[in-house]
């Protein structure tokens, strides 16, 4: 069985663990819960873009078709994981409606 996710170098965790540490990401307006959505929204529209723009290039006879094939792929995926996000949110705006005060 392998590990889904790459190992995270230790300096890199140390990193991070020091700028929680000190508070720096409670006060950097950049690291807010919505830049983090806007951001991973904006690479999921940016990956359509790149599987139209190869998909383009192989219809104008171009393009590599692995290229297509593997760009259409991601944006799938992209596409697939910004609706799970969106029903997760929309669940947990639920739950806490339905919540009694």
């Amino acid at each position: 069985m392998t590990n889904a996710l790459p190992p995270i170098p230790t300096s890199a965790a140390l990193k991070a663990y020091q700028s929680v540490d000190s508070g720096a990401n409670a006060t950097d307006p950049t690291n807010s819960f919505a830049n983090l959505l806007g951001r991973a929204l904006d690479g999921a529209i940016a990956t359509g873009h790149q599987a139209d723009t190869q998909a383009e290039q192989a219809i104008a006879g171009h393009g590599d078709l692995t290229q297509v094939v593997t760009a259409v792929s991601r944006a799938e995926l992209a596409l697939q994981t910004t609706t799970a996000v969106r029903d997760r949110v929309l669940q947990a705006y639920q739950d806490i409606i339905k919540m009694p005060i």
